[in-house]
């Protein structure tokens, strides 16, 4: 009679409560909530299609135009809410948010097209299969193949600046709009692009790395003689500290690069940086990462929850490769994708301008975005997300 008593009760309890929401779906239920938010206020404006890039520290939601280098984050979104729900109603909000900022193919003043149009378009034809996307990507390569130097074998990212002493400036994050051109190959059967891409690839690996795996943000290089001029940490604590979100681009490009070529000085290096840091000793219990690992106010300094998604993102596909122990990979992207999803980390409903995630950092040097709520955060985080879901499949 007792046992009895027992299972009924316990029956009720978990009719009330109903089944516990996994991780992946209690995530994206929140991200629907607050795109969902952002939409209707995108929507509500009918003479402009708005794009959310960050939250000002007045509260406010700075919106960019299509040549902001995070044009793309935003469309790139509602596109990975589309892979992670299978909702037919986001496919024509990403295409409008997408085709808002079509003119990226044609712009060749910088080198973050790769961002811009992969994001958005590159997402669209991987899960909507839309043709006329490939063009646009194709036409977009040819604008970024318009920065590159045969003598220094890079794209270039930066202008050159007298007041910098900079000629020919090439940052880390570079790595990432390198998809874009083993993209176009792939597309086309181009080789064009796929070279440049592993040209840029070498240099940088060659330039850009110190002995313990950690990664200057800039070398600058002299256009004539291809020869490295300096190297610096533009956005980071010093010259020789390690910039959180630049060793964060460093991981992610490698183990891209090695997924399109197969190269494992590409994996290797990636594997690398990521140990640096793991192992720092600065790094917090939960994972986050300072802005930099070596700011001179550690523990006083702000986190950077931005370089931890980019971070967890590329460790859910490390996982995949043909690495060692490749479970260990995941099980720190998990840490790092709980302590995002928590309270500290991720908004409440209906708060942080309907941003997903808090406490990221743009450029603090240059007190820009400092601690606030950014577009490329919540896109890998997303990411990591759909990563993580179709590992758990």
């Amino acid at each position: 009679m007792k046992k009895s008593l027992l299972f009924a009760a316990l029956s009720l309890a978990v009719a009330c409560t109903g089944p516990k929401q996994s991780f992946v779906s209690e995530n994206v239920s929140f991200a629907e909530g607050q795109i969902g938010k952002e939409i209707e206020v995108i929507e509500a404006h009918t003479d402009k299609v708005l794009n959310p890039i960050y939250l000002k520290p007045d509260g406010t939601v700075f919106y960019g135009g299509y040549k902001d280098w995070r044009s793309g984050f935003f469309p790139g979104s509602v596109w990975l809410l589309y892979e992670l729900t299978g909702d037919q109603k986001y496919v024509p909000l990403a295409r409008k948010y997408s085709e808002a900022i079509r003119d990226v193919q044609n712009l060749t003043t910088t080198h973050d097209v790769g961002f811009m149009s992969m994001c958005s378009f590159g997402n669209g034809l991987r899960l909507a299969g839309i043709e006329e996307y490939k063009p646009i990507l194709v036409q977009t390569a040819k604008s970024l193949l318009t920065r590159f130097h045969e003598s220094t074998g890079t794209l270039q990212s930066w202008g050159p600046s007298e007041k910098l002493d900079r000629k020919c400036p090439v940052i880390i994050d570079n790595m990432m709009n390198l998809e874009l051109l083993f993209k176009v190959t792939e597309m086309t059967g181009d080789s064009t692009y796929y070279k440049v891409a592993v040209r840029h690839a070498d240099r940088t690996l060659k330039e850009h790395f110190r002995p313990d795996g950690s990664a200057w943000h800039v070398v600058d290089y002299d256009p004539e003689t291809g020869e490295v001029r300096k190297k610096e940490t533009h956005q980071g604590a010093a010259n020789e500290s390690i910039w959180s979100r630049g060793q964060a681009w460093a991981i992610y490009g490698y183990t891209m690069a090695y997924r399109c070529t197969g190269d494992r000085r590409y994996i290797d290096q990636a594997l690398k940086t990521f140990n640096r840091m793991k192992n720092h000793p600065n790094l917090a219990e939960d994972g986050i990462p300072y802005w930099d690992m070596e700011a001179p106010g550690i523990p006083d300094e702000p986190r950077d929850a931005s370089s931890a998604a980019i971070i967890a993102s590329a460790l859910y596909e490390i996982c995949t490769m043909d690495v060692e122990n490749p479970a260990q990979y995941k099980e720190f992207a998990d840490k790092l994708m709980t302590s995002l999803a928590s309270p500290a980390y991720r908004a409440a409903p209906g708060t942080n301008g309907n941003f997903l995630l808090m406490h990221s950092v743009g450029s603090k040097p240059h007190n820009a975005e400092v601690n606030t709520a950014l577009n490329y955060a919540d896109y890998y985080f997303l990411e990591a997300l759909c990563r993580k879901k179709n590992l758990e499949k």
